[in-house]
């Protein structure tokens, strides 16, 4: 009995072992794969220079610095953009790009990050954005309806939805699912040694309830419209 329990012992140390060394070679020879969003080398950066496009359809926007709080918190390597679109009518969109370095750590779930912001998730679902231009295809992203109570000017309590859109997409994939984003970083990273540069792309607006419909039919134009600007088509498109 007692000899059996030294061979599982040994066992699982030869595993970890294992494990270790694998992760150490992983580290050692991984190279940094190019993102699948349109990104320049700044020189004597770890980051990239990305752009969302100034205006789009009826939109004009205006560049918003990254919050404080996501320059400390953010690995240093990590680039971003975010622009607030608004329409003639005021009807407004904020759009958001984090493209990760080589610290996976950029990008982060999106359940945890709406929630510490105040947002409650209602409903989540994907749908197919139609993306024109010399290559039409269809763009999967996910889209989340989100609703929280803000206080208004006058103390009162106000209830606000919204809608929240976004997918992941790397040098040639592209999925709206967190967890499909790291099935295919985790396959690539073993079975060709890249790790792939994901860039995690946005779209939040706010609505009245019951005007979500509506809403998302104005961003999903949006979307369409903004897309072939950063990101070029799938591979084999």
């Amino acid at each position: 009995m007692k000899s059996r329990k030294w061979i599982l012992f040994f066992a699982a140390l030869l595993v970890i072992a294992a494990a270790a060394g694998l992760l150490k070679w992983i580290t050692t020879h991984q190279k940094l794969g190019r993102p699948g969003i349109l990104a320049v080398a700044v020189q004597g950066s770890a980051q990239m220079k990305i752009d969302l496009p100034v205006s789009a359809l009826d939109f004009t926007s205006t560049n918003l610095p990254e919050p404080g709080e996501a320059l400390g918190f953010l690995p240093p390597d990590t680039s971003y953009a975010e622009r607030l679109y608004t329409a003639s009518d005021g009807f407004q969109v904020q759009g958001t790009l984090v493209l990760m370095g080589a610290d996976r750590t950029s990008i982060h779930k999106p359940d945890y990050c709406l929630p510490g912001h105040g947002w409650r998730i209602d409903s989540k679902s994907v749908v197919n954005v139609p993306i024109g231009g010399e290559q039409p295809y269809e763009l999967p992203i996910a889209k989340w309806i989100i609703s929280a109570n803000f206080q208004s000017p006058d103390g009162q309590a106000e209830k606000r939805s919204g809608i929240y859109a976004f997918w992941f997409v790397a040098d040639h994939e592209q999925t709206p699912e967190f967890y499909g984003y790291l099935r295919w970083l985790t396959r690539d990273l073993l079975f060709t040694g890249t790790l792939q540069r994901w860039a995690y792309v946005s779209y939040l607006c706010e609505c009245a309830p019951g005007q979500e419909d509506a809403a998302f039919a104005r961003m999903e134009k949006l979307i369409a419209a903004s897309v072939p600007e950063f990101q070029p088509p799938p591979a084999g498109r």
